[in-house]
């Protein structure tokens, strides 16, 4: 009885071995190819659950996402100008044909990316080769990846594989070449500074001129008004003048006298030297016999 149970159990858990063995799964992010005795049996590409027969078939899995080729090192190119550029670019690529890439490079990844690098630094060359410098870093760098992008495609599709895009992460002049290319550009930048330089100067130069000869019209012009100002004041003055003397000659000739006092004895120690008979004294000997003849 005893025996019997432990038979019961061997098959039972035979039993689950080979079913173990016989169910498999498929993720979402992947395909599956079942293979019998080493031939393609069938390739699932929907996830889910899946049977198989033990022992005489297998499964072998491969990544539905999007796969990164990256280079290690920047590749040499030479362009339409025989300038070497050094290149540094990536490719994403994924699978699309599970059959037809296991069948091309036996589903091997590294031979995959050695097949699309090779693919795909040809094409970078055969393009880099077509235009110059300034095209490839700023000018038609867009049109050299479309392009690249779509000859890696084409030849990506005979094992299996979608090129999705081709980039150029950087472009960058060898060491030996790049010395000598900043020395220009130092050199040219040099130039161009003295240029303006040269030209802030001669502006300069004429903002000065331009205001000194503003400056001296205007100070002119601010004499000549002046000048013009003091004659009309001058004349009015003298019409006064004439029209106070008109009016009474003998006190026009006392008020221009006491002026005359008064601005030649402005300080206590003005002194003026004249004769005593001289007519600067006219109205104070005049004013002195008024006074005698008052007392008397």
């Amino acid at each position: 009885m005893k025996a019997g149970l432990n038979f019961s159990v061997g098959i039972l858990a035979a039993i689950i071995a080979v079913l173990g063995t016989s169910i498999f799964t498929v993720d979402q992010r992947q395909y599956a190819i079942v293979f019998q005795l080493g031939d393609v049996r069938e390739v699932i590409s929907e996830p889910g659950l899946y049977f198989k027969w033990p022992l005489i078939q297998n499964v072998r899995y491969f990544d539905k996402r999007i796969l990164t080729l990256d280079t290690s090192e920047p590749e040499r190119y030479i362009t339409s100008e025989k300038k070497n550029v050094l290149v540094d670019s990536f490719v994403k690529w994924r699978i699309v044909d599970p059959r037809l890439y296991y069948v091309s490079v036996a589903g091997d990844e590294a031979r995959a990316q050695t097949r699309l690098s090779q693919t795909v630094n040809a094409g970078l060359r055969e393009e880099f080769g077509k235009r110059t410098v300034h095209d490839v870093v700023s000018g038609e760098r867009d049109d050299v990846m479309e392009k690249m992008r779509e000859k890696a495609d084409q030849d990506a599709r005979k094992i299996g594989v979608q090129i999705v895009d081709v980039r150029v992460k950087r472009v960058d002049l060898p060491m030996e070449v790049s010395e000598s290319v900043y020395r220009r550009m130092e050199a040219e930048r040099k130039r161009v500074a003295n240029e303006l330089r040269s030209e802030g100067s001669a502006e300069a130069e004429k903002i000065r001129a331009d205001a000194d000869k503003q400056r001296e019209v205007i100070v002119a012009e601010a004499y000549r008004d002046a000048q013009k100002i003091k004659g009309e004041g001058d004349a009015k003055a003298a019409a006064l003048y004439a029209q106070a003397f008109n009016q009474n000659a003998e006190f026009y000739a006392f008020y221009r006298s006491l002026e005359a006092y008064r601005n030649s004895f402005k300080g206590k120690s003005d002194v003026i030297v004249v004769e005593p008979n001289s007519d600067f004294f006219k109205y104070m000997k005049s004013m002195g016999r008024g006074g005698d003849h008052a007392g008397k």
